[in-house]
């Protein structure tokens, strides 16, 4: 296989498996992985990443396969001792298996170590193959203004009581990236973008997750110069969205939901904007105005699907690979 060197913006989930598929027609450690770090909480006094933990635990095997987040074979011992205790928030359900994760990420970040050593380290045990940096090492938290049911007025909550302890049932009126302004890119995100030979926007969230990496300051210019093409994947298949609250986020900063309107979203990078390639469902009408659009099977469902989709990514980035 030739060598190139790419880069994948990614959330969660969506991020996650698309990462399974680009690492199987790549060569090892050609790939990283910018992973959001928007959704993490600080709760009973641990630090949870659930972005970073979904993509390392999915690369390495140890992901819940039915819930796409958690650990396989999963028990819930001390959450039910929390709620026995009345502890709160009894909402957030930490597992056993992943309370240790959460308990070695948490004694590091108290040693003084930053979130990227921290991920670093993690990583080590898990081998996920490719390298997994967080957005950025100083804290950047999504929260969502939504009513209050109380008395009416406008009040913002952590992203994932929004998600999680609501079902994203509020309204939201805006996602809010608190500590946003003050962060940095975290070691290495720069350095990837500047010798890219190619950048995918992963099938993630484009308000709270490919939208909050690229709110940390520098992000976004340092996308805009990659060498390499930008491809982006739709996270809309067929005017809906297969996983997640896609459809909940982007109304919000009028953006329509289909193919189309994430993609105008993201815009040209020849206008401004952040694409050269984007990546539609067969079948999903699209038309972005300086972007070449290509129409492929875009449904995940099977480890041979998400394999023939990144590599779709690649050809629209123009990245050759031997067999």
């Amino acid at each position: 296989m030739t060598f190139v060197e790419i880069v994948v913006l990614a959330g969660g989930v969506g991020g996650a498996r698309f990462l399974t598929g680009l690492r199987a027609v790549t060569p090892p450690s050609s790939v990283t992985a910018v992973v959001n770090t928007g959704d993490d909480v600080t709760l009973h006094g641990l630090r949870i990443c659930p972005d970073l933990d979904t993509v390392v635990y999915t690369l390495s095997g140890a992901i819940d396969p039915e819930r796409g987040w958690g650990r396989a074979g999963e028990t819930w011992t001390v959450k039910e001792e929390l709620a026995a205790y009345g502890a709160e928030p009894t909402w957030f359900g930490l597992g056993d298996r992943d309370l240790a994760t959460h308990l070695v990420r948490t004694r590091m970040l108290d040693a003084g170590y930053p979130l990227s050593d921290v991920t670093a380290a993690l990583a080590d045990r898990w081998q996920p193959g490719v390298t997994v940096l967080p957005m950025s090492d100083q804290r950047v938290e999504t929260h969502v203004v939504v009513d209050d049911p109380d008395d009416g007025r406008r009040t913002a909550i952590h992203f994932q009581e929004w998600w999680v302890r609501h079902r994203a049932a509020p309204e939201p009126h805006a996602f809010v990236q608190v500590g946003a302004e003050q962060a940095r890119p975290a070691p290495g995100v720069a350095e990837a973008l500047a010798r890219a030979d190619a950048v995918v926007l992963a099938p993630s969230n484009p308000v709270v997750s490919i939208g909050t990496i690229l709110g940390v300051p520098g992000l976004r210019d340092a996308l805009r110069a990659t060498p390499g093409r930008v491809v982006g994947v739709s996270p809309v298949v067929g005017g809906g969205v297969v996983r997640g609250m896609a459809d909940r986020c982007l109304p919000v900063l009028g953006v329509e939901v289909s193919a189309e309107g994430v993609g105008r979203h993201y815009g040209a990078r020849s206008d401004g904007g952040l694409l050269d390639a984007w990546l539609v469902h067969t079948g999903d009408p699209a038309q972005v105005p300086g972007v070449d659009v290509r129409a492929v099977p875009l449904l995940m469902s099977s480890p041979e699907a998400t394999a023939a989709m990144a590599r779709a990514a690649l050809d629209a980035a123009g990245v050759g690979l031997d067999d």
